[in-house]
């Protein structure tokens, strides 16, 4: 006789489930506590799995959108450029030995 153990292992096979494991910031964690608690669903992975069924009934037009990843852009404005250039030149004028080529 097997014992639960053996049992689950056996019906995990012959259901083809494979286990997902990812790591999460706080955000993304806090993010799926509320999707959770809005829905009344007490299992992460069932969460996650309706996510993925529903973003995938969408189709290519409704989940694309949602799947796409929102970049960061970083633009340093004139003024900063300049203040770090200055102050570089004045730390490296202060620094024992070091030179200023200018003109390159």
């Amino acid at each position: 006789m097997r014992n639960g153990s053996e049992k689950a292992a056996s019906t995990r096979k012959e259901r083809r489930e494979e286990e997902f494991r990812f790591h999460a910031m706080a955000g993304t964690r806090q993010a799926l506590a509320e999707l959770m608690a809005w829905s009344g669903i007490e299992e992460q992975s069932e969460a996650i799995t309706l996510m993925v069924h529903h973003l995938r009934g969408l189709g290519p037009g409704g989940a694309l959108p949602m799947l796409r990843l929102q970049r960061h852009v970083i633009e340093i404005s004139q003024n900063v450029s300049l203040a770090f250039h200055q102050n570089s030149q004045l730390m490296i004028q202060q620094g024992r030995g070091d030179e200023v080529i200018t003109g390159c």
